[in-house]
């Protein structure tokens, strides 16, 4: 997370879950305000930015949407190294992702970095009738593991911006004050060097 000057916050947001959770339609509906019944499959990763403007500050993330499938799992650590923010996604009406997503929530854990804002999203509410995955499990295992936990359809485009003002917000108070031990990549090494590996 870098600061771009007074009440500028540049985040770098990631997306992982498991394939045709949604991931890629969270970030078009955010993003472009768009929602396709067939979405293709992400290859390696997708890159989108946004700019959201709170009372506080404003915040520009720059997102990248990783592919759920297996074979690409070895190349997430490259996008979520130095991410001020995390979503977890899995599909309500799916078992499999969300076990898929704890693992996730494991990785990020052990790899990332402490400060990371993390979100676990219960994506597709629109499908209630096929639902798997309650409620209360979901937002169980988000207090048991510090992560803020929200319910979205990118189909009906519900808490889907709701999602993403709460990381902002998130991110404008964990701002860190010069003084405090949190380490800030500086701006010369932000600016013009746009590259998702630096560690940050």
């Amino acid at each position: 997370m870098a600061r771009m000057g007074s009440g500028n916050i540049q985040a770098k947001l990631v997306l992982l879950g498991d394939m045709g959770t949604g991931k890629t339609s969270i970030v078009l509906r955010f993003v472009k305000g768009q929602y396709f019944d067939c979405q293709e499959s992400t290859i390696g990763a997708a890159f989108f930015s946004q700019v959201l403007s709170l009372n506080e500050a404003t915040v520009k993330f720059d997102i990248w949407d990783t592919a759920g499938q297996e074979r690409y799992h070895s190349l997430a650590p490259m996008y979520y190294r130095g991410a001020a923010a995390a979503i977890v996604v899995y599909d309500i009406s799916s078992m499999d992702s969300f076990i898929r997503a704890k693992k996730w929530v494991q990785e990020l854990q052990r790899q990332g970095n402490p400060y990371l804002i993390m979100a676990l999203v219960a994506n597709k509410v629109d499908l209630e009738s096929k639902r798997k995955v309650g409620s209360e499990e979901g937002l169980q295992y988000a207090q048991e593991n510090g992560l803020f936990f929200m319910e979205t359809s990118a189909k009906t485009a519900e808490n889907i911006n709701e999602l993403f003002y709460e990381i902002a917000k998130r991110l404008a108070k964990a701002r860190p004050s010069r003084s405090s031990g949190m380490r800030l990549s500086s701006e010369t090494q932000d600016r013009g060097r746009r590259l998702f590996c630096c560690s940050g």
